[in-house]
């Protein structure tokens, strides 16, 4: 029987990528994905929605409605979870990470908001919607810059590498 991708056979390796090399890597999927999963914890229990995200290094952003649910759980509680994946076709194609962070509502008087702002692309939802260019939409802008990502890249084992890596904030 012929094996379409050996190097998935066997135990997975343990060597580890090094920073810079994983950062790289954690950035392309971010870049090449637009749709999360962020979960957040609240009075009735866990709560998983989908969110399309924007990105500024390992920071992820989305907007949301004040009154959403998921805001009201990160009001109570801003440790989120938030679960990136690239489309799985087979276990060689397996790439994803879990972000570990705190949650920070940033309002458009925020002193940090425009330097996140600038990186968070709402003219497409602005045409899509027959709205003006002229008037950029206001907060909040939510921002998870991330404590800890566990990335998941099963194609990595072909170099040798573990498929899951750990990265932390310095």
């Amino acid at each position: 029987m012929a094996v379409t991708n050996p190097w998935l056979a066997g135990p997975a390796p343990t060597r580890r990528l090094d920073r810079e090399r994983l950062e790289e890597r954690i950035l392309n999927l971010l870049s090449s994905q637009n749709m999360c999963v962020l979960a957040t914890s609240g009075p009735d229990g866990p709560l998983a929605t989908p969110v399309r995200y924007y990105h500024l290094d390992l920071a992820l952003m989305f907007t949301a409605m004040p009154t959403s649910p998921k805001m009201r759980n990160i009001a109570a509680d801003p440790r989120v979870s938030i679960g990136v994946f690239a489309p799985l076709v087979g276990q060689a194609s397996s790439r994803g990470a879990q972000v570990f962070g705190r949650a920070r509502v940033l309002a458009d008087d925020h002193p940090e908001f425009p330097h996140y702002w600038s990186a968070f692309r709402w003219q497409s939802d602005h045409v899509e919607r027959s709205r003006s260019l002229d008037e950029p939409p206001t907060g909040p802008l939510v921002v998870v810059a991330a404590d800890r990502i566990v990335y998941t890249e099963h194609w990595l084992r072909r170099d040798g590498y573990a498929p899951r890596q750990f990265w932390t904030a310095k």
